[in-house]
């Protein structure tokens, strides 16, 4: 599995490690451009993510028709050319206009589905829990890295590191990464795959999840460097004190969430937590006078943070059928970025006219109504698979399995000529599956 999937969580970790690198010291940067006020510095924090929520489903539906490798390199290449339109602004819009460009590149989605094909997906929750635990690591070095790299070279470089990390994304895919398996399956007449999507509660929920959990990341990294500078005096270069310790915090978050999350089957409870975190620290950044208080609030949300993010694609993939999943988690990606884009912009905004306590008011709200979607949320954990080699069943006998209750979906891997059946453990057994072909 590790040979299989790390060469793409490196292409994935390099380019968030390109997005994420510049958050810590983003809005600073760009109140110093004439003209530049809050809001236009929350549509620069957040711009990349509305054309990512704009063509992640397009992204993924053109890797479904066309193959996951081509979409992913015509996404980085898009990315690369964003970054360097970055790098050489003089002025807030066309800052604006180089970070709706990185976004454009909308890959997240496609890289996501590329595992999904060539995992199983008994395994599969630990290969999306890699990715998100990398996705939460390299979130957390760039904390650290992205303050002191700008303190000593300028944050216009950080565009240049993250154009030069898409090229080596580029190089990776076409040296290591494998060609994903050739899928056949029973779903080719399905005109309505993507409003299936819409129609599915679960998916629905963790689309929602997803959009409020970004929402909150950027509305946080717009508030941190602003409230940390203006009202608490840090320089710039001081940024890495308050990062760090918030970082060391964020990975014993992440252990968490790997054990209880999936070895321990209760992902329900890591989502809830990591909401009463959110909630905790957003009170405390919002009413706290104190630089130290501020701090610890800061913790509590990048623990909040590192606690969702490895396990909100793996239980996304385990609710979409295999003729979704480019789609599924296209949509699932564009309701994150329209959370990251919108929350930059209110934020923006609010912070503008209003000040930090409302937008703490408006958090705290947000969970209770958050906590209530995750309690109804379904537990995907009595889904299992059956794996048949070619020539173990009988082909003829196959379609009935399409009215069998208790059979989610089955499917072909033509590549290594299996049959893949995936089931509700609750409701049938294995046995009486393979009595049926």
């Amino acid at each position: 599995m590790f040979k299989t999937i790390m060469p793409l969580n490196l292409i994935i970790s390099l380019r968030f490690f390109g997005l994420f690198i510049v958050l810590p010291v983003l809005s600073i940067y760009a109140l110093q451009f004439e003209n530049a006020n809050e809001l236009l510095v929350g549509i620069a924090i957040g711009g990349y993510a509305a054309t990512q929520m704009l063509l992640q489903v397009p992204f993924g539906i053109l890797s479904d028709k066309i193959g996951r490798k081509i979409t992913l390199a015509i996404g980085l290449a898009i990315f690369i050319v964003g970054s360097l339109v970055c790098a050489f602004s003089n002025d807030i819009y066309t800052l604006i206009f180089g970070r709706f460009l990185q976004g454009a590149g909308a890959i997240g989605a496609v890289a996501t589905a590329m595992i999904s094909d060539m995992i199983k997906e008994e395994i599969r929750a630990k290969a999306m829990a890699i990715m998100g635990g990398s996705i939460a690591i390299t979130f957390a070095l760039s904390m650290v890295l992205g303050p002191l790299i700008s303190a000593f070279w300028g944050i216009d470089k950080l565009f240049y590191l993250t154009a030069i990390f898409a090229i080596f994304a580029i190089i990776i895919l076409y040296t290591k990464v494998k060609a994903p398996p050739r899928i056949t399956h029973t779903y080719k007449n399905d005109k309505k795959y993507i409003l299936k999507i819409f129609m599915d509660n679960n998916l629905m929920k963790m689309n929602i999840t997803n959009m409020l959990q970004k929402g909150m990341m950027t509305l946080a990294f717009l508030i941190i460097p602003i409230m940390m500078v203006k009202e608490f005096n840090y320089t710039t270069t001081d940024l890495w004190k308050v990062y760090l310790p918030a970082m060391i915090f964020g990975i014993f978050g992440m252990g968490f969430s790997a054990i209880i999350g999936e070895k321990k089957k209760k992902p329900k409870l890591v989502l809830l937590l990591g909401i009463l975190l959110f909630c905790l620290s957003f009170v405390i950044m919002g009413f706290t006078n104190s630089a130290n208080s501020f701090i610890i609030g800061v913790i509590l949300f990048f623990v909040g943070f590192n606690i969702h993010e490895p396990i909100l694609q793996s239980l996304t993939s385990k609710y979409a059928k295999i003729h979704q999943k480019g789609a599924a988690l296209g949509i699932f990606n564009s309701f994150g970025y329209f959370g990251t884009f919108s929350g930059a912009l209110w934020g923006g905004y609010f912070l503008k006219s209003y000040g930090i306590v409302p937008i703490s008011i408006v958090v705290v709200i947000t969970c209770i109504f958050w906590t209530a979607l995750i309690i109804s949320l379904k537990n995907p954990s009595f889904t299992k698979n059956i794996y048949l080699d070619f020539g173990q069943f009988d082909e003829k006998k196959l379609q009935v399995l399409n009215s069998t209750n208790g059979i989610i979906e089955w499917y072909k891997n033509e590549n290594e000529k299996l049959l893949i059946v995936k089931y509700d453990s609750k409701n049938i057994k294995k046995e009486e599956i393979l009595s049926l072909i």
